[in-house]
């Protein structure tokens, strides 16, 4: 390898690992907003939930791989339903640890991304969420599913490539605003569609299946963990 290479792989990896500036107060703040405003109007939120269960179903389909289960499938439906289907055994551990991680992915995600960006990765944090969509694009199953996957992988190489540093703080900081703030709003519909006698075979339900215990201790936890990955992870992203 000439000097040259050595010299451009080097400046690479002190871009994607090193650390950059932390943005101004109020690109922070302003991209909470933002956040908000995607989340909260009910026909905003019918467009951006998609990319809550991209994380959702990738959170599924991930924690399969990693408990030793065989990933078959992912798919992403225009409603923001999605199905993750995985083979192994019915029972256990590995499928209790899949089941729940569907809800608890979106925050968790958010959790891990303010961490970075607390830590001033905001090039890591978008290369490293460029490589997770392009992995689950490989499980997808069907068009529109591939067509989300696609055209959000495709933001943020865009970004990461074509943008200047504030432009990549603002997308990074509005990302993990979203799922941070996003990835509360699922448990609460769940639970409404519950409450009306819907919803007969969610992860909630798959869970109470699988352990015995209430779908209403699961729904609880999903709460918990959404709700302290927003108070954790805005925390860090305020630097209170």
């Amino acid at each position: 390898m000439d000097s040259t290479a050595i010299t451009s792989f080097s400046a690479l990896w002190d871009e994607v690992f090193g650390s950059q500036p932390d943005p101004d107060l109020w690109v922070v703040i302003a991209t909470m907003v933002a956040a908000l405003a995607v989340v909260v109007p009910h026909g905003l939120w019918r467009l951006s939930r998609n990319a809550i269960t991209i994380a959702h179903e990738g959170g599924h389909g991930l924690v399969a791989l990693l408990t030793g289960r065989t990933l078959t499938g992912i798919r992403l439906h225009s409603d923001t339903s999605g199905l993750t289907v995985s083979r192994g055994k019915p029972h256990g551990l590995g499928m209790i640890l899949t089941a729940a991680a569907g809800y608890t992915a979106p925050p968790l995600l958010g959790l891990g991304g303010a961490a970075l960006l607390g830590a001033g990765h905001i090039t890591l944090l978008l290369w490293l969420s460029t490589l997770l969509l392009i992995a689950m694009l490989v499980m997808i199953r069907n068009a529109y599913g591939a067509l989300t996957v696609i055209l959000s992988g495709a933001a943020f190489l865009l970004v990461s490539w074509l943008t200047g540093p504030q432009v990549q703080a603002a997308f990074a900081y509005a990302v993990v605003w979203f799922l941070l703030l996003g990835g509360v709003r699922p448990a609460f519909e769940l639970q409404a569609k519950r409450s009306r006698g819907g919803a007969g075979d969610s992860d909630a339900d798959q869970l109470a299946r699988l352990t015995h215990v209430p779908a209403g201790l699961w729904l609880f936890l999903f709460h918990l963990v959404s709700l302290c990955s927003l108070i954790g992870g805005g925390r860090w992203l305020l630097e209170l």
